[in-house]
């Protein structure tokens, strides 16, 4: 009898390995700005397949609908890899405790305080007890950004302007009427305003700091050697996985960007500002 239930053990044991090993062959990563399987396959299938030559994992795609779903995955360990915002990192840095893995640089991403240039508005201080329009709600570069640009000025929202939120063309429509003095968003989408608006020229009256890059984390609970294998695969074969990235149109933001191994939870106080600034003080649920 002992023999016989030392052999069940030993089969269990034997088994609850072999379940460990192939867990480990395979990781899934999730992708808080992008909503659906078919558009997660576009952007970031020649990625997975990168990653999974560079590491020997199996890499799977996972779905969200929502930051929240992503916060969901991670704790009902339904993926072991989020690549997410700013924004969304420090909320999900309080609702999991997920282990930073390597950020994802974005050249020129910053936020900036945009004006006519044949306008009234000539600096910031003209700004004061004027309305100011933000892009979606709880956005790095279109909400929390351009806040604390302002706030970086002396300026804070409510006090020394009227802040509403306003999708960015029916803003620069405000803004050409002159209901509006001024709208917030990034560099790249000053670009696309230049373009949608030609008759009408534009000048930036403030401009922030760089933000903080997008970071790839992982689940607090993943096996410290299969974290760092993947956080060398970017250090040692980074080109060619940025390569697969910019096979994807949205992944285009990454162009001339690095992958940076020495990150910091610190280094993203500054988005922490951010939410303080539009009167956010406890990072427990994701603005908007």
């Amino acid at each position: 009898m002992k023999k016989f239930v030392s052999s069940i053990l030993a089969s269990a044991m034997l088994l609850g390995t072999a379940m460990v090993a192939q867990a480990a062959d395979k990781i899934r990563l999730a992708v808080t700005d992008i909503e659906g399987l078919e558009q997660l396959q576009q952007e970031f299938g020649p990625f997975a397949e990168a990653l999974k030559k560079s590491t020997g994992f199996d890499v799977e795609l996972f779905p969200v609908s929502s930051r929240t779903a992503a916060v969901e995955a991670l704790n009902a360990k339904q993926v072991e890899f989020v690549l997410t915002g700013p924004a969304e990192y420090v909320v999900l840095k309080e609702l999991t405790k997920p282990e930073i893995v390597v950020a994802w640089q974005r050249p020129d991403y910053f936020a900036q305080i945009v004006a006519l240039s044949d306008g009234p508005i000539k600096s910031i201080n003209d700004v004061k007890g004027q309305v100011v329009t933000f892009g979606s709600v709880g956005s790095t570069s279109q909400h929390l950004g351009p806040a604390q640009a302002l706030a970086d000025f002396g300026l804070m929202m409510n006090r020394d302007y009227k802040p509403q939120i306003i999708k960015r063309n029916v803003a620069i429509e405000a803004l050409i009427r002159g209901d509006i003095a001024a709208v917030g968003m990034n560099f790249g989408h000053l670009q696309k305003i230049r373009k949608a608006f030609p008759d009408h020229s534009f000048t930036v009256i403030a401009r922030g700091r760089d933000l903080p890059n997008d970071i790839l984390v992982a689940r607090n609970d993943v096996a410290k050697d299969v974290v760092e294998k993947v956080r060398n695969a970017f250090i040692d074969d980074g080109q060619n996985l940025m390569d697969a990235i910019l096979k994807g149109d949205d992944n285009k933001k990454y162009q001339g960007g690095f992958f940076l191994k020495n990150v910091k939870d610190s280094d993203y106080d500054y988005v922490r500002d951010m939410y303080k600034t539009i009167g956010i003080d406890t990072l427990k649920d994701f603005v908007g």
